[in-house]
């Protein structure tokens, strides 16, 4: 796979992404009044209530009567072709790992969404630090809206270092047995790994999307974002990615040679570092 080299579409594209998926997010109670039936009118008029205070677009009008409008419906088109074109165009970087399948692809843009989101939550911070020293204008907004983003790039992260096999490992033993018994050992990661997700998503999938997505829980703030709605879906979403990137890593790694590693620095890692930062 070529090297990136900082094309403009690498930052274009996931910050695109990232700017569709937050307007589903955001109008996510128009698909759940539109797509799902709701057990009581009560329940029903609560959510109702709450999408009607923060639909960004309230005098467009829904789309058959319904409340998804023109611009909901094709941010939510957009999100699986924007994806599509980010997999297919994101590029490693120098530092990132080089032998990335199509499939993880998918765990390279993801990372590449998560950059921006750190890059956008640095700017709602600047931003409210001028407002709030400067102007003396404090927005309601800027904490919520960047504990909501900090989440999110949180659990992303943890499936780009799964793609990218830079989460915490103790090799003390690995380094000390012969190959075979190294396959064995991720064979046991990957298995504990997978049985964890497995019983995460059994056991609080009613919790979670019940009782949290489907009611359309706030934070409780002057801003109340949906955090407590859409964050802890995104848990149960996010775990089940990294287990099935443990797996395609299990089979990606499974007859490389053996690598043993030492306090020593890696001279080739500083040199890549190096090399990605401009220094000579």
């Amino acid at each position: 796979m070529n090297k990136s080299h900082g094309e403009l579409t690498e930052w274009l594209v996931p910050l695109a992404f990232v700017a569709v998926s937050s307007w589903v997010v955001w109008h996510l109670p128009a698909f759940l009044l539109d797509w799902l039936p709701y057990e009581s009118d009560s329940l029903r008029g609560q959510v109702e209530a709450i999408y009607l205070r923060s639909d960004v677009t309230p005098n467009l009008g829904g789309i058959f009567g319904g409340y998804v409008d023109i611009i909901d419906l094709l941010a939510l088109i957009a999100i699986p072709i924007i994806g599509f074109i980010g997999a297919r165009t994101v590029q490693p970087a120098g530092i990132e790992y080089d032998d990335a399948t199509s499939i993880d692809r998918i765990a390279l843009f993801i990372g590449r969404a998560t950059m921006m989101m750190i890059a956008i939550m640095t700017i709602v911070m600047l931003y409210e630090v001028f407002v709030r020293y400067v102007v003396e204008k404090p927005t309601e907004w800027a904490n919520e809206m960047t504990l909501w983003f900090a989440s999110f790039t949180f659990l992303t992260a943890g499936l780009y270092a799964m793609q990218q096999r830079c989460h915490i490992r103790i090799f003390l033993l690995y380094d000390m047995v012969p190959r075979w018994l190294q396959r064995v050992f991720d064979c046991i990661s990957t298995l504990l790994v997978v049985v964890f997700a497995f019983f995460l998503v059994y056991g609080s999938y009613k919790q979670v999307f019940v009782n949290k997505l489907y009611k359309w829980e706030l934070y409780g703030s002057a801003f109340n974002p949906p955090i407590p709605a859409t964050l802890q879906p995104m848990v149960l979403i996010v775990i089940t990615l990294v287990a099935i990137q443990a797996v395609l890593n299990l089979f990606a790694d499974w007859n490389k040679e053996p690598e043993y590693h030492t306090d020593e620095p890696d001279e080739e890692e500083i040199e890549m570092i190096k090399r990605a930062v401009g220094e000579d």
